[in-house]
């Protein structure tokens, strides 16, 4: 690793920390300024009662004290503190057991969403303005065009409903089917696109023709350069893409029942349990910016001649 290199990644290293110091501050302040509060949906519940809780939270101190608190304990100890609402449970566990789930979930239909989109991409660019070709820009445009929770809604009533073939509940592995395909379409469809047009740019370069001219085999000339450049538009989109669908959609969690971390985050919302959202929030940030991270790197590693600076 040469020393631009390494002074790149150190300064999205520094960048990536801002931003997720920014997001724990906005999401603090805004989840703070919301009138109510987690203790206001309890049954019956008496002034000296919700005093009583807010000062064991630690919600009667000044706001900007338990800013300072909360944030001393993420940067000391990774502690986001336990969550209001799920008495004595602290909110890491509650997103590690989230995370179980929505983490097979989301590699899956990544998994699905990068090998299917890769290849009808490079299908599609082969046969430009054939029949094949026509067919599968329709088709992802509709999937890309359709919202998730209409594709789910389809599918559970298809598969669950008129079918019986899968369960509809999400909670068991064949119930993760459905919320699979349903999350794996959308990105597929956009990888497709993305594969198309890089690869119809790329066939059309001056090396592509000299290696045609010299006798380059065609499998050679698809799999040896074509496709392996085509490719660095969907590494481009494929960092930030996992880490929202390993994250879980929240409402695709939501149509199958998917013990998830979306849907805990939905939840925690609802409920107003402070710790539980910000500890979510951090967590997708998290992710999302090392993911943003490591597909910057993997240009490097799949063009060499991209210098990061």
């Amino acid at each position: 690793m040469n020393t631009k290199t390494l002074a790149y990644i150190l300064k999205r290293i520094g960048l990536a920390i801002l931003t997720i110091w920014v997001v724990i501050t906005v999401t603090f302040f805004v989840m703070h300024a919301v009138p109510g509060g987690p203790f206001m949906s309890e049954k019956a519940i008496s002034e000296e009662a919700q005093a009583a809780l807010e000062a064991k939270y630690g919600l009667d101190k000044p706001l900007f004290q338990q800013y300072l608190t909360y944030l001393k304990d993420i940067v000391t100890k990774f502690d986001f503190g336990p969550s209001l609402k799920q008495r004595g449970r602290d909110v890491l566990d509650i997103i590690g057991d989230g995370m179980k789930t929505s983490a097979k979930l989301g590699v899956f239909a990544a998994a699905i969403a990068l090998v299917t989109g890769v290849v009808f991409g490079a299908v599609a660019a082969l046969r430009r303005n054939k029949f094949i070709d026509r067919v599968i820009m329709v088709v992802t445009t509709a999937f890309v065009s359709m919202p998730s929770f209409i594709m789910g809604t389809f599918l559970l009533i298809l598969f669950a409903v008129t079918w019986a073939i899968l369960p509809a509940n999400g909670a068991t592995a064949a119930g993760l089917i459905l919320p699979v395909f349903t999350l794996s379409l959308s990105p597929m469809a956009n990888i497709t696109r993305l594969t198309r047009s890089s690869m119809l740019d790329v066939l059309g370069q001056d090396y592509i023709r000299t290696a045609k001219a010299k006798g380059v085999s065609g499998p050679k000339i698809i799999f040896g350069h074509a496709l392996k450049n085509a490719l660095i538009p969907v590494i481009t989109y494929f960092g930030p893409m996992l880490a929202y669908i390993v994250t879980g959609s929240l409402v695709v969690e939501q149509i199958f029942a998917v013990p998830g971390i979306g849907r805990a985050y939905v939840t925690s919302i609802t409920n107003r349990d402070y710790p539980l959202i910000m500890g979510t929030t951090i967590i997708l940030a998290i992710l999302i910016v090392v993911m943003n991270l490591l597909s910057d790197i993997m240009y490097k590693i799949v063009d060499p001649r991209i210098t990061l600076e």
